[in-house]
């Protein structure tokens, strides 16, 4: 892997971005919002509630940190989406790219465009709400972490299908993070969950991040057995995204739907 090559995945994702202000406004706007909405949600539940429970860093740090996710994961989808939408496969892998180096700088797009989202979510929620981190302490970090690489497994994964199914198939895409969020149990205890949903959150790493968080929050510890396997199963999930990814590829050049790729394909 050559870092130049890997460089210029992101160097292309900048000169984008530079050169049209609604690809920027969008890596903000939409964390901004979710912000002041669950703000104020949760300013109103602790105003008609008497029992003293302070509402803000069990829902709002929650919204915090599953909007991180999203962005994560649409961070590497759009950067991909943008070879989709200018029809650019047939120029990117005519060049000596790597897969590897083309899904680090699929990744390293997604690092600077998450790391912007969850500066103003933080700004947001801390001087408008009084969201304070200094709850989660240090596990803060390791929370990050996690959801870090649960949202790169899915980017990747996600880009994949849009790959061997083609540019239609990208509306299969946006609703996964709504999907995911029942299970991986960002708004109450995976126990709240039947049975059979509780088996398919334990297999997703952000639920691992969210119950360690409402232990904090409620005085205990979180669990760092329950982290370390999210941690494991985020690394399990990237290494298969990628595997995956690449056989799709290589289906893709035998098959010649690279050179065939267009806004019609669905098959």
């Amino acid at each position: 892997m050559r870092a130049q090559r890997v460089a210029a995945i992101v160097l292309r994702q900048f000169y984008l971005m530079r050169g049209s202000p609604a690809r920027v406004v969008p890596l903000f706007a939409w964390v901004a919002i979710d912000m002041v909405l669950w703000g104020f949600i949760t300013t109103y539940l602790n105003a008609v509630t008497a029992s003293g429970f302070n509402f803000v860093p069990v829902l709002l740090g929650a919204v915090l940190l599953w909007d991180f996710f999203i962005r994560v994961m649409q961070g590497v989808t759009m950067a991909f989406f943008e070879d989709v939408w200018s029809r650019n496969f047939l120029n990117l892998f005519a060049t000596p790219i790597s897969i590897a180096e083309y899904l680090g700088g699929l990744v390293l797009s997604s690092i600077a465009t998450s790391t912007l989202a969850l500066a103003v979510m933080l700004a947001l929620a801390t001087a408008a709400f009084g969201l304070s981190f200094l709850v989660y302490g240090l596990l803060l970090i390791p929370f990050l972490l996690v959801l870090f690489l649960s949202g790169i497994a899915l980017g990747i994964f996600s880009s994949a299908v849009v790959l061997r199914l083609g540019p239609a198939a990208e509306w299969f895409i946006w609703p996964i993070p709504a999907i995911l969020s029942p299970f991986a149990a960002v708004f109450y205890p995976l126990s709240t969950l039947p049975r059979w949903m509780q088996y398919v959150g334990r297999l997703l790493p952000p639920s691992y991040v969210f119950e360690g968080m409402r232990a904090i929050i409620g005085g205990g510890t979180a669990s760092g057995t329950g982290l370390a396997v999210g941690a494991g199963l985020a690394v399990l999930c990237i290494l298969l995204a990628c595997q995956f990814f690449a056989h799709i590829y290589w289906h893709a050049v035998r098959a010649g739907l690279i050179a065939r790729y267009s806004a019609e394909t669905l098959n």
